[in-house]
């Protein structure tokens, strides 16, 4: 029987230095963590990134090497091989530890190849306004993964795959680049007008081929690890049917319940209530109001403990609510962690 009301733990951080150890490391204090009342792990990436064994994993490079191949500079990413982080899944379950898999599918970094498009330039404040003189860009979009050598999947990106990128390497720019005859997507946040692109080069959900590569490699992942449900990284930054039907789909082709919490980074819980909406409820989100909340909280000694709770997820729809104190984006030092404590 599933716990109601379980404790995930944020197994890693953002500048931990694990020596390529750290699934072993969690194997290792399984029991230990089991006896104290964690209930579930949230993981991190395990695929390559385009930091090789420094790489934290958001800077997605290749989503089918789990430490496996010898590909930027790495065969083990910075967690370690791909047999370590299997194994780590199956004695977490041994000890009654759920493992969620951190999923990043927004964007991919560190091509093999650079390809000459053409692109306009959009504004960094809004991204709907873009320059009406077409340029040239010569971008990294071609991605072969030649140290995989099509194992597990010869799908092979190319610039038609996504629709921007933030770099031009011919004029040496750092630009937000919107590829000829693409659109946003819609169904995202609203922010700089429209907020489906943040880094690198920004998958087309819009793009049937996409969709289907992002379906097939989400079956061949849960079928490998056989973790117990996900994390779902930027999720404000996707068209959120894309995310309702992906978390659908692998629930029926698995038969299992899969539970999935997403990052909506926002304050303001109408954005929450309007994507918990749009994805029909079938993802949990991270309480952000209540992170701000206590932050304001720690910060103000005339704080009214009684408003803690006010326009927050837990008060307002509990069950899709995942409430968190900090994670690595808030740690010290991070951006994320500068960004935020300029809007509070």
């Amino acid at each position: 029987m599933k716990k109601i009301n379980g404790i995930i733990m944020q197994y890693f951080e953002w500048y931990m230095n694990c020596n390529q150890n750290l699934w072993n490391d969690i194997a290792k204090n399984a029991s230990e963590l089991a006896d104290i009342g964690i209930t579930a792990l949230w993981l991190p990436p395990a695929y390559k990134g385009i930091g090789g064994k420094d790489e934290v994993g958001y800077g997605v490079y290749d989503v089918y090497d789990l430490g496996e191949f010898d590909q930027k500079g790495t065969i083990k990413t910075k967690y370690g091989s791909k047999d370590e982080y299997l194994n780590c899944i199956q004695v977490l379950n041994q000890a009654g530890i759920e493992a969620y898999a951190d999923i990043v599918l927004n964007h991919k970094m560190g091509a093999d190849m650079l390809q000459t498009i053409p692109a306009n330039k959009v504004e960094w404040g809004n991204h709907n306004i873009e320059e009406q003189k077409e340029e040239t860009v010569r971008v990294a979009t071609k991605f072969t993964f030649p140290g995989r050598k099509h194992k597990y999947s010869d799908f092979e990106w190319n610039w038609t795959h996504f629709d921007g990128i933030d770099y031009d390497e011919k004029s040496k720019e750092h630009a937000i680049f919107k590829f000829k005859d693409k659109d946003w997507s819609v169904a995202v946040d609203e922010e700089f007008g429209n907020y489906d692109y943040l880094m690198g080069a920004d998958l087309d959900f819009k793009n049937p081929e996409v969709v289907e590569e992002c379906n097939k490699w989400g079956k061949w992942y849960l079928e490998l690890t056989e973790v117990d449900g996900f994390r779902l990284d930027a999720v404000k930054h996707i068209n959120a049917l894309f995310y309702r039907d992906w978390i659908r789909k692998l629930r029926k082709e698995s038969g299992e319940g899969l539970f999935t919490v997403g990052e909506y980074w926002s304050g303001d819980i109408s954005k929450l209530h309007r994507y918990i909406q749009e994805t029909e409820g079938e993802i949990s989100l991270f309480d952000v109001p209540l992170h701000y909340n206590f932050y304001n909280a720690s910060n103000d000694p005339n704080y009214d403990l009684s408003q803690i709770l006010e326009h927050t997820l837990l008060e307002e729809n509990s069950s899709k609510a995942v409430t968190f104190v900090d994670n690595h984006d808030t740690q010290p030092r991070t951006k994320l962690a500068k960004f935020c404590r300029r809007m509070v």
